[in-house]
């Protein structure tokens, strides 16, 4: 991957990206002070907004006339993106390959047996019910 500086102006933006970001941190405020303790919040946030991000549609401007108008077509996907901010949260922690947890890591999948399978998928039904709720 290379390192391309960050343009502090950018020629385009993507309209729903601080939106999600938004979401994306309300949600999280909203999950239990116990599994917020058991996070790591910015790699959280850093997968749910690309979670939801790459399942609603991209509203790019170039322009603040543009950027003025996708703002107002991104407001009318406001329960889509809920929604898709919603699945990530679930989907990253579902996700084994994707450490956010501060507890201890994982076994790796091949040496884990039928119980400890069965056990694995309880705690993320748990969790995702508890996010859910």
């Amino acid at each position: 991957m290379s390192n391309v500086p960050s343009n502090p102006n950018p020629l385009y933006r993507n309209a729903l990206e601080p939106l999600v970001v938004e979401e994306s941190q309300r949600q999280l405020q909203q999950l239990p002070p116990k599994m917020l303790g058991s996070l790591k919040p910015d790699r959280v946030l850093a997968q749910v907004v690309a979670y939801a991000l790459n399942r609603l549609p991209a509203l790019y401007a170039t322009s603040d006339r543009g950027w003025q108008f996708q703002q107002h077509q991104a407001q009318k996907l406001r329960p889509q993106i809920v929604m898709a901010v919603r699945q990530g949260f679930a989907a990253v922690q579902r996700d084994p390959l994707t450490p956010v947890w501060d507890d201890a890591p994982e076994p790796e999948p091949q040496e884990m047996d039928t119980n400890q399978k069965r056990t694995e998928a309880r705690r993320r039904i748990a969790s995702y019910r508890a996010i859910n709720g």
